[in-house]
């Protein structure tokens, strides 16, 4: 069994490894360090875009684009909007801050993102709507396969409307939801390149 470090212990191989650092090395743990501080403030809603572009003004030109990568890769398929806005709102407020900003190619990349997003959740919205209005009319797609006891499969109609209506779009999503998620990642991925 090993041996369990005590908090204390811990503290002083970190300060260890710190003290042998050298100053290049203890500058760029600084900036990480802030940059990391900087994100986690940002991905709490804790900074506006302005906050943003003001706070991550002192950061080291190389780790502009960390930040941006980190923000990006939080981008999802089906998110809420407002936090795509976000992430959108950050990235092009720290590209405003580069040396060479690539602005222009960068809003329409995430704009491109955002179209595939809203086509997204309308697909969404309209598949629970005709799947809805079908389960309504033809209570044949109510019933669900149940295994008897003795081995046989019989039809049971013992789902509610909104059961029914949640198993098919589950189904539907599953047949869709793929392609979409393709899309996706190459959207993200032409943005990641042009985050230079």
């Amino acid at each position: 069994m090993g041996v369990v470090k005590s908090a204390f212990e811990k503290a002083m191989e970190k300060i260890k490894v710190i003290e042998e650092l050298t100053p290049e090395e203890r500058e760029d743990l600084k900036n990480r360090e802030k940059l990391r501080s900087l994100l986690s403030a940002f991905y709490k809603g804790e900074l506006t875009r302005n906050q943003v572009w003001e706070r991550f003004k002192g950061i080291e030109p190389s780790f502009l684009k960390d930040a941006q990568q980190n923000m990006a890769d939080s981008l999802r398929l089906g998110a809420v909007l407002e936090e795509f806005q976000k992430r959108k709102d950050g990235i092009l407020a720290i590209e405003a801050l580069k040396e060479t900003q690539n602005v222009a190619v960068i809003e329409s990349s995430l704009n491109a993102i955002d179209k595939l997003q809203r086509e997204y959740r309308d697909m969404k919205e309209r598949a629970i709507e005709e799947i809805r209005a079908a389960v309504k009319e033809n209570p044949q797609l109510r019933v669900r396969p149940v295994r008897t006891p003795d081995g046989r499969t019989v039809l049971q109609a013992a789902l509610s409307i909104e059961e029914a209506v949640k198993e098919k779009m589950a189904e539907f999503l599953a047949e869709n939801e793929k392609r979409y998620e393709a899309i996706f990642e190459k959207a993200l991925e032409r943005l990641k390149r042009e985050l230079k």
